[in-house]
């Protein structure tokens, strides 16, 4: 019995240092969700590759998978990375990238993204998202995220409007698709009141052919709807 159990043993044992010795294969990257790259492969694999001196070929038991997983998820488009390694030694780095709902325009572009966190643009993809414009600051993008992130969760927003700006007191207006106005909405407060006469306003002055008629609409009052003619 003692014997069987020390055989037993030995085998693990040589099991164990087998597998720990195995060589690393070259990197499998595996993008989740969107499949617009903002990052490329082969920028993941060089990440892998600065971080660990070369991850091909190296024994399994030398290689530091928080220390992958740490240099990935260090790069501002992505939004979180697991690195993995299974029994035959296949290293598999699962990235998930950030979602960018809209593009700043001013002396710095970048994208925000869908948590309200700063995203650089990207050589390899450009996102279609409204661009903002005025004053904005990426250390405080709370007004802009806000009114971003509830055009991403409306279909008539989402389908019509094109710019965002901010101005020096923070009040928001929208542009929209095809349209000459202004869309004036001062500060976010009842955002949702004032986005249903937006759309009781768009519906009603395209039924009577009127949206060439306006320079400006002031939704700033969530009870009324003031246009300003051409």
């Amino acid at each position: 019995m003692i014997g069987l159990l020390l055989l037993v043993v030995m085998l693990y044992a040589f099991s164990n240092t087998k597998n720990n010795a195995r060589k690393v294969s070259e990197p499998e990257i595996v993008f989740e969700g969107e499949n617009n790259l903002f990052i490329t492969h082969e920028t993941v694999s060089k990440l892998l590759i600065q971080n660990q001196a070369g991850v091909k070929n190296v024994p399994k038991e030398t290689l530091d998978l928080n220390q992958l997983e740490t240099a990935l998820n260090k790069n501002p488009m992505i939004r979180s990375a697991q690195v993995f390694v299974d029994v035959n030694g296949k290293l598999t780095a699962e990235v998930q990238q950030k979602k960018p709902i809209a593009r700043v325009f001013n002396s710095s572009s970048f994208y925000i993204d869908d948590q309200g966190g700063f995203m650089p643009l990207s050589t390899n993809y450009t996102a279609r998202v409204p661009i903002v414009t005025g004053v904005v600051d990426k250390n405080n993008l709370v007004n802009v995220y806000k009114m971003s992130k509830k055009i991403e969760s409306d279909n008539f927003l989402k389908k019509h409007v094109t710019q965002i700006h901010q101005d020096q007191q923070g009040g928001i207006s929208l542009r929209l698709r095809q349209c000459n106005f202004n869309v004036y909405l001062g500060s976010l407060k009842k955002l949702d009141k004032k986005i249903n006469n937006l759309k009781v306003f768009y519906k009603k002055a395209t039924k009577e052919k009127l949206m060439n008629k306006y320079s400006k609409v002031n939704l700033q009052f969530d009870s009324q709807v003031i246009c300003t003619k051409s």
